[in-house]
């Protein structure tokens, strides 16, 4: 029995053994050290673009000379909010109430809830002076993405300290936090998905897709906050501050730029610069990241730009995440600026040899900054102790949170609102959005010639395998595999095949093929297999929610999309196919599985050499995402404000009356859907196939278990 069992040790290692030389084979980092770097490679690539944008923006901002020409600035970063943003909603009735009253010693704490839209339910406490003569100095306090929301205690004690220092200041839950969480658990009793960033992030997934952006509702939260704040008698509408940290800091940022009601700004810990950003943390969640940010030329100090001449403290930690060195180079060029209009005076900062947090050091400067402008007194008196009142005492829904409490609308339902309003606009067309398509993804057909280079031959049965590398665009190499047969002298079909996982790991899709007669180039799509980036993501949430965030966003930061990428890397891989001697140019197919799929769908949309096309593992729809609560790596396959124009079901009929397969389609949470809901869903695909007289050349399949690829795209392979 020991001899057999050793036997079977030995036999399980050989197993690993050449298994783990097959890998080694299939790909170049293992071997080359000229790719030891690769998983680098596209975070190098975005970065770089990004670092010449700041560059060309720097150029711009230095002319800055004059009040009109700071005041057109902060006009141009305006716009540009409210562009991505997708623009504010009307105002609406408040219906603001009191729900209760807490007593304090020299101020008191009023509970209330009002509506920043129609039953978006808003859960707020307003902190006010009993010593003192009304009207008072006010400020406006978004929060920051600790947790407790407006309960957490170090904003206990700076609203309390301002109310006894006999200012009146307001805070409230922002979305995802505190009473208003939008993915509720009712067992868990908290956020399904875990922290507030993320939440704020798959929530602002949804926002994208329907052109919107996160930010838009966590702006007009604080704005329609800041109309309660001013319709209270005990306010002086002239005397108005805004401060928050973190999250607050960027809600600070965001505001004061949009909001001329705001006399004085004191954003903390959230002022950086993006060229820091860029070489440290990377873009933050889903609020405080807007796409084609940097592709615009803007970057922090732009907000500084859009409240001037008017008082602003930078507030800053020496050992904060956000990078100090990022806040000193912004306050450096903000402050030749604001010296350059006669406003030297007005803008300061103040650094603290600690961490992230409103920490009483940078309390204390921001006390005597808004004494110093909105009373014309400095304030160097101690912070008073605040007795803190629990969770319960200030919450303001009998349950704890609005859903459960009040119901109403949420991020989610309204989102679902304005699809539904765009899809009663959107003209669904059957044709060519080849237009649509290459703007929205942004797509930027390389048209120099195609740059290769071998790497050596691995012989098998029957066929064998060229290793070779080739250039999509400068500074992206794609690491490809050439499946070529040994039999027959005459051109063969050929298929691209591209799956999330990788090349080496979609070996055997390309055995299968390659052995039943045709070209495969297997390849590594940018941030798949060999170039997928293993650098540390934000928080282990981020990881399993979103992949790789960082490389997404920073895409979407300079003006790109992960899907538009990805979709060039295919194009050019056809390109290498055409340019060989035994690939016949009227069949070349693409295969795109899992995270290959959508970037294969948009490439045979953009590239009509595509003349097949198969679709295995794809997301079902854009609009899944927006109708479902939770969604799962999807992120990379966004595209902001598609869902104006199309969904992935009208691109699938405008390759009528080419040949498509989808198979094994998935909901955002990446579980499979039967053939069956796919069909239902791919109706007007249907529809388009059947009017141009091709109903036979869509097929919506599932994938059987121990179904091989053969079997399951015979068609695809010509019948062989």
């Amino acid at each position: 029995m020991r001899t057999v069992c050793i036997a079977c040790i030995v036999a399980c290692l050989l197993a690993v053994s050449a298994a783990a030389q097959e890998s080694a084979d299939l790909n170049f980092a293992s071997g080359l050290e000229q790719f030891q770097n690769i998983h680098g490679m596209l975070p190098a690539y975005l970065d770089n673009i990004g670092l010449r944008m700041l560059t060309e923006r720097n150029r711009k901002v230095e002319g800055l000379a004059n009040i009109e020409d700071v005041k057109k600035r902060g006009a141009y970063l305006r716009q540009r909010i409210l562009d991505d943003v997708g623009g504010f909603p009307e105002k609406t009735p408040l219906n603001a109430r009191v729900v209760g009253v807490l007593e304090g010693p020299g101020y008191r704490i009023e509970k209330v809830i009002f509506e920043s839209q129609p039953h978006f339910y808003v859960t707020a406490n307003l902190y006010l002076p009993t010593t003192g003569h009304p009207p008072y100095p006010a400020i406006l306090y978004p929060l920051g993405h600790e947790r407790g929301g407006k309960t957490n205690p170090t904003w206990q004690q700076m609203l309390g300290s301002l109310a006894t220092k006999g200012f009146v200041a307001l805070t409230w839950d922002p979305i995802g936090q505190g009473e208003r969480l939008q993915i509720y658990d009712e067992d868990l009793r908290e956020s399904k998905v875990g922290d507030s960033t993320t939440e704020h992030t798959e929530v602002g997934a949804q926002c994208l897709l329907v052109g919107d952006h996160m930010a838009r509702y966590m702006i007009w939260d604080g704005i329609r906050a800041l109309d309660y704040l001013l319709s209270r008698k005990e306010v002086d509408p002239a005397r108005v501050g805004l401060t928050g940290n973190s999250g607050g800091g960027a809600s600070t940022a965001y505001i004061a730029a949009l909001d001329d009601r705001i006399q004085v700004a004191a954003p903390s810990c959230w002022i950086t610069s993006w060229r820091l950003m860029l070489q440290t943390l990377g873009p933050q969640d889903g609020e405080q990241t807007f796409p084609f940010w940097l592709r615009d030329g803007l970057d922090y100090p732009d907000f500084l730009y859009a409240f001037a001449p008017k008082p602003y403290l930078v507030l800053s930690a020496i050992r904060d995440f956000f990078p100090i060195a990022g806040v000193r180079d912004t306050f450096a060029e903000a402050k030749a600026v604001y010296s350059a209009i006669g406003a030297k005076e007005k803008l300061a900062m103040f650094e603290a040899d600690d961490g992230h947090g409103y920490s009483k050091p940078r309390r204390m400067a921001a006390y005597d900054w808004f004494s110093r402008w909105l009373k014309g007194a400095e304030d160097k008196s101690p912070e008073p102790q605040i007795k803190m009142s629990t969770p319960e005492e200030l919450r303001c829904t009998p349950t704890g949170q609005v859903s459960t409490s009040l119901g109403g609308e949420s991020v989610f339902t309204l989102n679902q609102k304005r699809l539904e309003r765009l899809k009663a606009n959107r003209t669904t067309r059957t044709g060519d959005l080849s237009r649509e398509v290459q703007e929205l993804i942004h797509y930027e057909l390389s048209t120099g010639p195609l740059q290769d280079r071998p790497y050596g031959t691995l012989t098998r049965s029957g066929y064998h395998i060229e290793r070779l590398i080739y250039e999509s665009e400068p500074g992206i190499m794609i690491p490809s595999l050439l499946y070529v047969p040994d039999a027959g002298a005459g051109k063969k079909a050929a298929v691209l095949l591209v799956s999330g996982d990788g090349k080496a790991d979609s070996a055997p899709e390309a055995e299968q093929l390659v052995t039943s007669g045709m070209v495969v180039l297997s390849i590594d799509a940018r941030g798949f297999g060999e170039t997928k980036v293993t650098a540390e993501v934000n928080s282990r949430d981020f990881d399993r929610y979103f992949g790789d965030f960082d490389g997404s966003m920073t895409a979407l930061v300079i003006g790109k999309t992960m899907v538009g990428m990805r979709a060039l890397d295919i194009t050019r891989g056809v390109d290498l196919l055409l340019a060989r001697q035994d690939v016949d140019p009227d069949k070349i197919y693409a295969y795109g599985k899992d995270g290959g799929a959508m970037p294969a769908l948009y490439a045979a949309v953009l590239d009509h050499r595509i003349r097949k096309v198969a679709l295995e593992g794809m997301l079902s729809s854009y609009e899944s995402v927006v109708n479902n609560r939770v969604h799962r790596q999807v992120f990379d396959s966004l595209v902001p404000g598609a869902l104006k124009f199309y969904d992935l079901p009208d691109l699938v009929a405008a390759l009528a009356p080419r040949e498509v397969w989808i198979v094994s389609g998935t909901d955002p949470m990446g579980h499979g859907l039967p053939a069956s809901e796919i069909k239902k869903e791919y109706s007007r695909a249907v529809d388009a196939f059947r009017n141009a007289g091709a109903e036979q050349a869509l097929h919506i399949r599932d994938h059987r278990p121990g179904e091989d690829t053969i079997t399951t795209y015979h068609e695809l392979t010509d019948g062989r």
